[in-house]
């Protein structure tokens, strides 16, 4: 026995010999092509405790473990010694992916090879040639990928390869990738781990370290197949503008700490900075989780969490969206409401608000200069719209801002009005569904603010100023002009548009239904009677209950009567807010009582029927019909105690 296992060892030590002279020859070819790195290029999988490898021999069995000289397994197995696994995997699978059905990687090919070690089912030295080899630990993290291949790049696909608008033109009509080295390749028409991967060589990429088959920084090895450039006819490109987005082409420092790929920088990350090649635990798109971890949130706002929630790990710090979205914001997802990437334009029953419903993480750009509207501006590149000349077409990319709003806020089913907004008026002239806000800013309506078109009003509006104020009060750099943004007023409360240090856009806001600032709405119990939330004489102030009005319009114009004869009246005296008479979006329905001008349409919760007359507003007297405050307004423009009430004092005194 002994002297059979003296033979034994005699035949493995040779065989190691023999391994390695004919590993190194090859080796020296393919230095021809790649830097090699001076310490030992087979890295990890020289199996040595010196490696740093989770398992290791006690001894420098090398070659070993994978390849027998004369004894290993035969057919398309380069002379392989380590045992095959027999294990069924779960693939890669998505909504948006095209290979479906992946079959178990076939026996013998690369990707076998590499699984009877990194599935974790069969240990590691379990030769064919030699029998069990010794070795000390066990596989772990990512040496050991299980079965669930999930969340792992695709591999071993059904061929014929399918194509798709972002994959390079020659990958499935020439087998061919886009890599100028050709080290990144197809393995017969397939995709394989070698094809990323070289096992006898750790180190090409020398930052990245993972057997990589070339330098993967500024997402080399990604663009191999991946092409954010190429146009297919009637179809969309996913990765379209990449090449100039701030993700490509950013320059803040990553700590590693980060977790966000290897290299120093987002813009040397590339793809890497948001998704992972394995053990993604968002398998669709293989999105990376947030660092910290942030198990409670979908894993599409993961994503962008560890960059934007305004932690240590960039250099500068971008600023931080979670901060808003932590007042009250957008809803982002719950349940199994989640955002999906082939979901429809149109955003029918949707209570979510992911940051890539409104934004293109692959196109996007910061804001450098505050241009005018209507037209989309930088972070919100390559985001998807919908048409406001019918609603439901969609406009992939969005061209004006805000069609990305009319996914939404437009014809869409399922909308509702949340108590976490805050109070909301009924108009008294309503189209049928009060939350398509496409009719209130359509060129058919009376009146309404400019958002949809440019403004077309014939009557004076002598309260308009020549710009913008900011969140101080002072004149900003925007003009008031013709036309506005739906995020002039639904905006963060501390954007830095209007002088704030936060982020542009209605991520979050202290204030109700995600304005920029205050704007208060006075309210009764019921139609006609006592209105409360009331501010006679009120605060001017940019912190005042007309603030949001105020950042476009003049109160002073206002208080003065310059555009209605009871202005200072009902605002300034009796403290009355702009919501009892005006609507903010416009007048999309008809009315013979109330023709919409400037925006008058009355909050039926405050005001009510004066001896049952229709609720109306005469344009040309200035003069109401209704009930409001316990008071009778009527036709003559004569204001007297409501019927059957008795004198009542007037508000605010």
């Amino acid at each position: 026995m002994r002297r059979i296992q003296q033979t034994q060892a005699l035949c493995i030590a040779t065989a190691v010999r023999l391994m390695t002279a004919v590993l190194m020859a090859a080796l020296t070819v393919g230095a021809m092509y790649a830097q090699q790195p001076p310490a030992d290029v087979l890295g990890m999988h020289n199996l040595t405790q010196a490696s740093g490898a989770s398992v290791y021999s006690q001894g420098s069995l090398g070659c070993t473990f994978c390849h027998a000289p004369h004894s290993g397994l035969g057919g398309i197995s380069p002379l392989w010694n380590q045992k095959y696994s027999n294990a069924s995997y779960t693939t890669y699978n998505s909504t948006t992916y095209v290979e479906q059905g992946n079959p178990k990687p076939t026996l013998g090919i690369t990707s076998s090879l590499c699984l009877s070690c990194h599935d974790g089912t069969v240990g590691v030295g379990q030769s064919q040639a030699y029998g069990p080899l010794p070795v000390v630990g066990s596989m772990n993290g990512m040496d050991s990928f299980g079965t669930t291949l999930t969340g792992s790049h695709p591999f071993s696909l059904v061929l014929p390869m399918k194509d798709a608008p972002n994959l390079v033109a020659t990958l499935v009509s020439q087998c061919k990738t886009a890599d100028p080295t050709g080290a990144v390749k197809l393995i017969n028409c397939n995709i394989e781990c070698t094809s990323c991967h070289s096992p006898h060589v750790q180190g090409i990429d020398q930052i990245a370290q993972m057997f990589l088959v070339r330098d993967s920084s500024n997402a080399q090895m990604c663009s191999a197949c991946h092409d954010p450039n190429r146009v297919v006819q009637g179809q969309i490109n996913p990765l379209a503008g990449f090449a100039n987005s701030i993700h490509q082409t950013a320059t803040n420092a990553v700590s590693p700490s980060a977790h966000v790929g290897p290299y120093a920088t987002v813009a040397v990350n590339a793809c890497e900075s948001c998704h992972m090649n394995h053990d993604s635990v968002a398998p669709a798109r293989l999105l990376r989780p947030a660092t910290p971890a942030a198990t409670g949130y979908d894993s599409v706002t993961q994503s962008c969490m560890t960059c934007h929630e305004g932690g240590t790990y960039l250099s500068p710090q971008p600023l931080n969206i979670m901060a808003e979205l932590a007042k009250t914001s957008h809803p982002l997802p719950s349940g199994n409401n989640f955002h999906d990437a082939a979901e429809a334009p149109l955003l029918n029953n949707n209570r979510h608000a992911t940051c890539v419903d409104c934004h293109d993480a692959h196109a996007g750009n910061p804001e450098v200069q505050f241009t005018q509207p209507p037209a989309i501006r930088p972070p919100q590149q390559g985001a998807t719209g919908i048409s406001a000349l019918d609603g439901v077409t969609p406009i992939i990319p969005a061209v004006n801002q805000y069609e990305t709003c009319l996914r939404c806020h437009g014809t869409s089913t399922g909308k509702q009005r949340l108590l976490i907004y805050g109070y909301a008026p009924i108009r008294v002239v309503s189209a049928p569904d009060p939350l398509n806000v496409i009719p209130e800013f359509a060129p058919t309506a009376t009146s309404s603010h400019p958002v949809t078109h440019t403004s077309q009003s014939p009557l004076p509006e002598p309260s308009l100023l020549t710009n913008m104020l900011t969140l101080t009060g002072q004149a900003s750099g925007r003009l008031v002009g013709n036309q506005i943004f739906c995020m002039d007023c639904h905006n963060s409360d501390d954007d830095r548009e209007f002088g704030g240090t936060g982020p542009n856009g209605p991520h979050g806001s202290v204030n109700m239904h995600l304005l920029e600032r205050n704007y208060q709405f006075s309210q009764a119990a019921l139609p006609g009677g006592t209105v409360t939330n009331l501010f006679p004489n009120p605060d001017t102030s940019p912190a005042g209950p007309y603030s949001m009005c105020a950042k476009c319009h003049s109160l002073t114009s206002i208080f003065n009567n310059q555009s209605f004869n009871q202005h200072n009246l009902h605002s300034y005296q009796y403290g009355f807010t702009c919501s009892v008479c005006h609507t903010a979006h416009g007048m999309g329905a008809t009315s013979p009582y109330i023709t919409g001008e400037q925006l008058v349409n009355f909050d039926a919760n405050v005001v009510g029927l004066n001896n049952g007359a229709p609720i109306a507003y005469n344009h040309a007297t200035n003069t109401c019909t209704l009930q409001c405050h316990n008071y009778d307004h009527n036709a003559d423009g004569s204001v007297t105690p409501a019927t059957g009430q008795g004198l009542k004092k007037k508000p605010g005194k």
